[in-house]
């Protein structure tokens, strides 16, 4: 049986050369050598003619490294990195092991990427990108990737295809929670002592709701407190007022979305507003999420409050200026994990 060199690693094909130059200086035949060997006829005739170069002999059979620039990841890429694995378990990738190691990120990669990484490489990335291993809490949860698969293939194109038969819009909705005193991302200070960052004396909390579209549409609107189905409600009706489009709006599976109050309150609307809800624990299917991974990295945690300022007022300004940059906002179309919407 004949051996394809291309399937053998360096180390292995460099003692194959040097082994059959070896016997052939011994004095067996080179068509015998190689047919032992189970190499290909003309590849020893090359290495002999190789190794008889002047002042290079067996040298000539080294095994050189691979050459050519190592394949690095796109900043987009590496972005998307960080959101994996930020506040992520692999399992919810169809991975099936609960915490991330170089391995896992390195498998993922070149799963989504079609980039083959060392472990070197990876350590390297998940550092430039503030990622340190952590021991972590446990969490139950289920991720069910042919309900993914199946939302990405049949339920989202089907969704498009009505919006644009009808001539609506499509909006991803979320949530999200903002605090006074939290603070995201590193700030330098002398080696061996950790810097302080001082918060303002009293705490102040807000949550916000938005809805992004793929051509650059945003909505917003702030509130106090947890919400509820009746809160709800009361958004969507801000979100439909003056509205002259239907329009379809994609949700997470948060029970307040799902109650019957909320039912009919869309019934009422006959067809001006329809809603949809995403696959469980696939907060990846949903730009909205990262506008809150961009707020939150560029807004009141990386420039804390004044003394004296409302942390509602500052949240609002944020989402305003997200709301008036249109290319902005269709920049969160463009991760790998959302390319599956089509431009509704």
């Amino acid at each position: 049986m004949k051996r394809d060199g291309r399937t053998l690693d360096h180390a292995t094909l460099e003692e194959f050369r040097r082994l059959a130059l070896r016997r052939v200086r011994e004095g067996e035949k080179p068509a015998d050598v190689v047919k032992s060997l189970g190499m290909n006829r003309t590849s020893i005739y090359r290495w002999l003619k190789a190794a008889a170069g002047r002042g290079r002999g067996g040298r000539a059979l080294a095994s050189r490294p691979a050459t050519g620039r190592p394949t690095k990841l796109s900043a987009v890429q590496q972005r998307q990195v960080f959101r994996w694995i930020n506040g992520r378990d692999p399992r919810q990738y169809g991975l099936d092991f609960g915490l991330w190691t170089r391995q896992i990120a390195a498998t993922l990669i070149e799963q989504k990427f079609g980039v083959t990484l060392g472990l070197t490489a990876v350590g390297r990335l998940l550092a430039r990108l503030g990622l340190t291993p952590q021991k972590p809490l446990q969490r139950a949860y289920q991720r069910d990737p042919e309900a993914i698969e199946r939302w990405q293939r049949e339920t989202y194109p089907g969704i498009a295809a009505a919006a644009r038969q009808s001539g609506a819009e499509i909006y991803f909705w979320d949530e999200s929670g903002f605090r006074a005193d939290t603070v995201h991302g590193k700030t330098w200070a002398r080696k061996g002592q950790t810097p302080v960052v001082q918060r303002p004396g009293r705490r102040q909390s807000i949550s916000a709701a938005s809805a992004v579209n793929a051509k650059g549409g945003f909505w917003f609107a702030t509130y106090e407190g947890a919400l509820t189905a009746e809160l709800f409600i009361e958004l969507l009706k801000a979100m439909m007022r003056g509205r002259k489009q239907p329009l379809h709006l994609v949700v997470d599976g948060l029970p307040a979305h799902k109650k019957a109050n909320v039912r009919e309150y869309i019934a009422s609307t006959k067809g001006r507003l329809s809603m949809h809800v995403l696959p469980g624990y696939a907060p990846d299917l949903n730009p909205d999420e990262l506008v809150w991974s961009h707020v939150k990295r560029t807004g009141v945690a990386r420039n804390p409050l004044r003394a004296g300022e409302k942390l509602g007022l500052r949240v609002e300004q944020q989402l305003h200026s997200v709301q008036k940059n249109r290319r902005l906002v269709r920049s969160f179309f463009e991760a790998p994990s959302v390319a599956y919407i089509s431009d509704c």
